[in-house]
């Protein structure tokens, strides 16, 4: 977390209502909170305007909540500030993503969001210790041998809800069964088609059939939404 005059602040990349696109969740009405700060520095990324905390002082938070285009501009904002802005949205279910938000204790945000109603889901490259309520839905999307030198944690497997794993080649589903040889078969796995081509979704198909696993594709963007 930062600080700013001694309190603790989430660095708030953008936060927006939509519909969860993918895994789990898919058509579930979500409050998006994307948090700046990433150093696994995935080639493939579509949110590398996250990657730098360090670029430029923070923005007010108005400006980040009329935020209509992707830029690495962010708030700092303190957790009371945050669970307040998410009281005024109407979807009840919070998606915490990034850049990678385990980089953060988020624990307390969690926490205070669950006990109001809502369901919390975080979404993990799995290279962060997770500090997150027990009850919140975790989405590991593990990352391996990325250009960052990020080692992937056994830890982040272990408390995975779900796996979501992008596959473009066939070394990427040998990945998932490593992961499985080396940590156990967790309940839910999930493959991803990179940029949903055709050759990776055909490559998916076929690795879903033949170990009973589940396809996610990226439904929001089929409907247009972010």
């Amino acid at each position: 977390m930062l600080l700013r005059g001694g309190d603790l602040m989430l660095p708030v990349n953008e936060f927006f209502e939509t519909i969860q696109g993918e895994a789990t969740f898919t058509g579930t009405p979500s409050t998006f909170v994307r948090l700046q700060g990433c150093d696994v520095g995935c080639p493939w990324c579509d949110t590398k305007y996250t990657w730098d905390l360090n670029h430029a002082p923070p923005s007010p938070l108005e400006d980040i909540l009329g935020k209509q285009e992707p830029s690495p501009s962010f708030a700092a904002v303190s957790i009371e500030d945050l669970v307040q802005a998410l009281s005024q949205t109407q979807p009840r279910h919070l998606v915490l993503t990034g850049g990678e938000p385990c980089m953060y204790d988020l624990t307390e945000l969690s926490s205070r969001m669950i006990a109001g109603g809502w369901t919390v889901q975080v979404e993990t490259s799995g290279t962060e210790p997770i500090r997150i309520d027990p009850r919140a839905w975790v989405t590991v999307s593990p990352k391996i041998a990325m250009p960052g030198g990020r080692t992937f944690l056994s830890e982040a497997w272990q408390r995975a809800n779900e796996i979501k794993m992008p596959v473009g080649k066939p070394a990427d589903v040998e990945t998932v069964l490593s992961l499985i040889a080396e940590h156990g078969r967790p309940a839910l796995i999930w493959l991803q088609p990179l940029s949903m081509s055709k050759k990776a979704t055909e490559l998916c198909v076929e690795a879903a059939r033949q170990h009973r696993w589940r396809i996610s594709v990226q439904t929001h963007k089929f409907m247009g939404i972010r």
